[in-house]
């Protein structure tokens, strides 16, 4: 994991330094409480902060498609689960076509 890009709400200094602890770059837009946070998200690479609206789209609609719930209980089993959920929405969307 190289860099991790979220919205406003986790716009934490704590959250940013533990990534950067990590060698993780952080793509968080600050939240605007002073003229210094619009210098701040002026830095953000708009290209790669804007791969967060195209996977939130994408998580989107296989939410709407495939429903929501994860049934599965442990975290290999639930990543199994999305990872195979990603698959299905891939097959149904290349026979669309």
């Amino acid at each position: 994991l190289r860099s991790l890009a979220a919205d406003k709400g986790y716009d934490k200094q704590q959250l940013r330094e533990r990534l950067r602890e990590l060698d993780i770059r952080p793509l968080i837009k600050h939240r605007i409480f002073a003229p210094y946070d619009h210098a701040h998200n002026a830095r953000i690479d708009d290209d790669r902060y804007a791969q967060r609206s195209m996977a939130e789209t994408i998580n989107s609609a296989v939410k709407r498609s495939l429903g929501y719930a994860v049934r599965a209980r442990t975290w290999y089993r639930e990543f199994r689960e999305i990872a195979l959920m990603c698959v299905v929405y891939n097959i149904k969307q290349a026979i669309k076509q």
